[in-house]
């Protein structure tokens, strides 16, 4: 690593959006042939300060170098002219175009006036090759995983010449096997003499691949430090700006389940299943505990949620409420009936980007009310500052636009949305993922706490530690099949994992 030959340079940065200061006096610097994480809570001001490095952003003040040459990308085009390269946390591409397609748009090779496709395809499968993945690349995006798509999404950032590679939380649809294959490519960039800047939630990432940190708060830089001196209690606590011990106070089996009875199941499915996406299987959710779906990627923990909420249409098996047989053959027989439910894809499945807070909290409750009932503007407003209030959301106001907020605190909107119907039954699907440490904290104290007041709550994370620390029982899943039920001493990390590995061979 060459610790005193400095690739980029940002001094001063600032940058003010109407009612917030998104970045104050923030200086930045990366180094040639290191990983430099990029580290702060929802808000902090990452996403900002790359926005305006990537020329998606205007600053208000402040300078940028690279390479010792004064800076500033007015477009991401220009940011990517000049040797900066970025991938986003949403994989951006094209699902209806070709995996080639997406490597090449808007640079194609032409030969003789024409698309030369036998050069697209033979470049893309050479640049997946690097990542060690190998399909076909004249398939359609959208034929493949969004694993794939996102190694896709890497691929052609890599392929550009780059001088700065920025990856905005780029593990959080890819398996183990995936990030390991990734931090190989990564590393052998450190050895070209690439600067990375690496933005993720995943603490065991951070430690694994790193070189340096950098923490921002508030908008403000905290500070710089070398990864190997910096302890992670220690990178925690200058995150949230306080010493933090919330994590370690919600320890398994937390959530308050000696009163629960085997017969209390609130909902029975019995050889519930949807061919193509899930295979029957028996599951039981009882009020007052904390139900954890885990398996690997494409295990069928996902499509466990969207079946039993209806989103996904059961073509065998039975359902039952409270002992009553009951037809879930859409989402809103199923919030009727008392079910919640919060998608894993918040952008795409959660949030109204154009509506505001309060619209985006209202939405579900009217659905369950009925158009006829409508919701008067007064009760509106008041519901949107209770949970605005009750679940801490930062925002300027509630007419403020979802999509100006932060990840985490858009996170925070959906679930509002969904305590406002008041239900029996919460599915919460990956609600932590791409969000801070602080955010992720205050969502599992949430969960424990409503399944404290009696509500059943289905929690799905890839996270198995964040699942030990809030679940009371585990239902798991392998090749989107329930495997096996754990509780009590068999909520272990070692035992888990043996029971997601089996003896079968990985099909993911």
């Amino acid at each position: 690593m060459a610790e005193n030959n400095p690739i980029l340079k940002m001094f001063g940065i600032c940058k003010t959006f109407p009612g917030v200061k998104a970045l104050q006096n923030v200086d930045f610097m990366l180094r040639a042939g290191e990983v430099h994480c990029l580290m702060g809570e929802n808000g902090a001001g990452k996403s900002t300060l790359i926005k305006v490095l990537t020329g998606v952003e205007k600053l208000d003040k402040g300078e940028i170098f690279l390479d010792g040459e004064n800076i500033l990308p007015k477009t991401p085009l220009e940011a990517q002219a000049v040797g900066i390269s970025t991938v986003y946390q949403e994989v951006n591409l094209c699902p209806n175009l070709s995996v080639a397609e997406n490597m090449f748009i808007g640079r194609e090779p032409i030969t003789a006036g024409r698309i030369n496709w036998k050069e697209i395809n033979k470049r893309a499968e050479a640049a997946l090759e690097k990542l060690n993945v190998k399909i076909d690349v004249t398939q359609t995006l959208d034929s493949y995983s969004v694993a794939i798509q996102q190694m896709v999404a890497i691929a052609r950032s890599l392929d550009v010449s780059a001088k700065v590679l920025i990856l905005d939380e780029p593990t959080s649809s890819l398996d183990k096997n995936e990030v390991d294959k990734l931090f190989e490519v990564l590393r052998k960039l450190k050895k070209d003499g690439i600067g990375i800047i690496f933005i993720t939630h995943f603490l065991d990432q951070v430690y694994e691949i790193s070189d340096r940190i950098t923490v921002l708060r508030n908008g403000e830089l905290v500070g710089e430090f070398e990864t190997a001196a910096l302890p992670r209690v220690q990178l925690v606590a200058k995150m949230i700006g306080k010493e933090f011990d919330e994590l370690a106070s919600l320890n398994k089996g937390n959530v308050a389940v000696a009163n629960i009875e085997d017969d209390t199941s609130f909902i029975k499915a019995r050889g519930l299943g949807s061919s193509g996406t899930i295979k029957p299987f028996d599951l039981d959710i009882k009020k007052g505990e904390v139900l954890g779906l885990v398996g690997l990627l494409g295990s069928g923990r996902t499509e466990t949620a969207r079946v039993l909420f209806g989103a996904d249409k059961a073509d065998s098996g039975e359902l039952f409420i409270n002992n009553r047989k009951v037809s879930m053959t859409s989402p809103i027989d199923a919030i009727k009936q008392g079910m919640a439910f919060c998608p894993e894809d918040r952008k795409k499945e959660g949030i109204i980007g154009d509506l505001t807070v309060r619209e985006n909290i209202m939405l579900a409750l009217q659905a369950k009310r009925g158009m006829g009932k409508y919701i008067t503007r007064k009760e509106q407003e008041q519901l949107a500052d209770k949970f605005i209030k009750l679940l801490s959301i930062k925002t300027a106001g509630p007419e403020q636009l979802i999509k100006n907020l932060s990840g985490g605190n858009q996170q925070k909107v959906i679930l509002a949305r969904w305590l406002a119907t008041e239900p029996d039954l919460l599915i919460l699907d990956e609600p932590t993922r791409g969000i801070d440490v602080g955010t992720k904290t205050e969502i599992q104290k949430l969960v424990v706490k409503l399944a404290e007041e009696g509500m059943a709550v289905v929690f799905i994370s890839s996270e198995l530690d964040e699942e030990l620390r809030t679940c009371s029982r585990m239902a798991v899943f392998r090749d989107r099949q329930k495997i096996a039920e754990l509780t009590g001493d068999d909520l272990t990390e070692h035992y888990v994992m043996q029971t997601i590995a089996g003896g079968q061979n990985d099909a993911e």
